[in-house]
């Protein structure tokens, strides 16, 4: 990748660790640029990590709400499952689809917590979101750095500023999905993937000492060992670190000795101790990666699945700190500033009420449902539950955190197209659905369900059922009716 810096493009790299100094760039530029008003708290890169982690364990704190069911499903609830003994594997851990690499991260967590007895319902609920806090501020962290490595100090901040105001990775960034650590391990990788670049074309000693040695920048395959780790919790990560290599690769005077020096060993490396891994787990021999090609590739499984929009990838960046120079550009100095003024207000006001609403508000029900039910199944008032909902609607036994019946409506795949899933079969006639496979719901003591749902079933619940708890959700629908609110139903020979 023919790389230059944006700023002193002649000079080397700053020396790993140390906070380089927006004062002395402006200097050799001959511009000076306005940092942020709190620019004082990074002075350094310790700063700047002090800063993240605060701001994100914050952050964690203030995340109590739904958004996608890998959160649980395919991390906690696997990680519960390991370390207390009981928990749900969804149907591609049935299928060796996935590897139990990210699970085990949350795994240790929750063993640490069991054996200083701190599992309460509270912790076993925040715990995770705490412990994902410290890997997006490390990724915060990198983020300052790649910036700062690849542009200046100046923009480096401008850009921290737009990654933490950003309301889509407030709302993301602290929750336990693999894309997470996938975000946090790619901007750590491509950071020392730039100090290698940087190390070759900027430093002529360092260059012709690995020239003398045969021998490649040990940050790359730092950047390496990272990708590798990015590809084995989440294959599809490969696609970006198979572009970033190809332009590498391709101006390379040494091809086969990065492929077979530097590549295949470090990639060898991790599959066969994530190989090895998911193996011991899984009982049998399963080559996860593998069968993850076979399933989207090589058959129509991935169709099952939707996508998810991307604009949000082009909040951040450079324009900002263009905008907040000051000399040299023959502009208006007032005029500048009331746009870069401008700029952050939009961004803080159209960012900010953003990432608290999605955070605080929206698709909070389920959460506060199933924390509800963990507290009453402690105090022994919770015998079995069913969750007459969409399939993963909920958190399950990562949260409630007892061990006892439940059950949920299944959607697994069919091998044949056009089978409909139990979701589907109770949302388009929920009463004749629940009378035909449950019966008069005598097996539960608790139901679960949300008020689009509640007004169909209603005659089947008044007999044996009494509302117990309400728990707002949503304001608005997303990809089915209304669902306002979580109703909690409970047995009236229970209460």
């Amino acid at each position: 990748m023919s790389h230059r810096r944006r700023s002193n493009a002649g000079d080397p790299p700053p020396p790993e660790g140390t906070g380089g100094s927006s004062t002395a760039e402006a200097s050799s530029t001959g511009e000076e640029n306005p940092d942020l008003p709190w620019a004082w708290a990074l002075g350094s890169e310790r700063r700047v990590l002090a800063l993240a982690l605060a701001f994100r364990a914050a952050n964690a704190l203030l995340v109590r709400t739904y958004f996608n069911p890998d959160e649980h499903w395919q991390c906690l609830e696997v990680a519960h499952r390991i370390v207390f003994g009981y928990g749900h594997l969804t149907w591609e851990w049935k299928r060796g689809l996935r590897s139990y690499l990210h699970p085990f991260i949350f795994a240790a967590l929750y063993k640490i917590l069991s054996l200083l007895h701190l599992d309460s319902p509270w912790f076993m609920a925040m715990a995770p979101r705490l412990l994902q806090s410290v890997f997006a501020s490390f990724g915060d962290l990198y983020l300052y750095k790649l910036s700062k490595l690849i542009f200046n100090n100046h923009v480096a901040q401008w850009a921290l500023f737009s990654q933490l105001v950003n309301w889509f990775m407030f709302f993301c960034i602290t929750r336990t999905l693999s894309n997470s650590m996938e975000t946090v391990l790619t901007v750590t990788g491509l950071y020392y993937w730039f100090v290698a670049i940087e190390s070759v074309q900027g430093n002529s000693v360092v260059s012709k000492q690995q020239a003398a040695s045969k021998q490649s920048p040990p940050s790359r395959k730092m950047a390496l060992l990272i990708a590798a780790l990015a590809c084995a919790i989440r294959p599809t990560s490969a696609i970006t670190w198979l572009y970033v290599g190809l332009l590498d690769f391709i101006q390379m005077k040494s091809k086969s000795r990065f492929i077979f020096l530097e590549v295949v060993p470090l990639g060898v490396f991790v599959l066969a101790v994530t190989t090895f891994l998911d193996c011991w787990m899984y009982g049998s021999r399963v080559i996860v990666p593998l069968n993850f090609l076979k399933f989207n590739l090589f058959s129509s499984g991935g169709d099952y699945y939707g996508t998810h929009v991307f604009h949000w990838y082009f909040s951040q960046g450079h324009n900002l700190a263009a905008m907040a120079q000051l000399k040299g550009k023959g502009h208006n100095e007032k005029g500048r500033l009331s746009r870069l003024k401008l700029s952050v207000i939009l961004l803080i006001l159209t960012n900010v009420p953003m990432a608290l609403y999605m955070s605080l508000y929206h698709q909070r029900g389920t959460e506060d449902a199933m924390l509800y039910l963990s507290r009453e199944a402690h105090d022994g008032r919770v015998k079995s539950v069913l969750f007459l909902m969409p399939c993963h609607s909920t958190p399950y036994y990562s949260t409630l955190h007892y061990n006892l019946p439940m059950r949920f409506l299944d959607c697994t795949p069919s091998e044949n197209k056009g089978t409909l899933d139990e979701s589907d079969r109770f949302l388009m006639n929920p009463a004749d659905f629940v009378g035909e496979v449950f019966g008069n719901l005598s097996s539960f003591s608790h139901i679960v369900l949300f008020e689009s749902e509640e007004r169909h079933v209603k005659l089947l619940l008044r007999n044996s059922f009494q509302e117990v708890r309400r728990f707002f959700h949503s304001h608005f629908k997303v990809d089915r009716d209304l669902q306002s609110s979580v109703v909690v139903y409970s047995k009236k020979s229970v209460l």
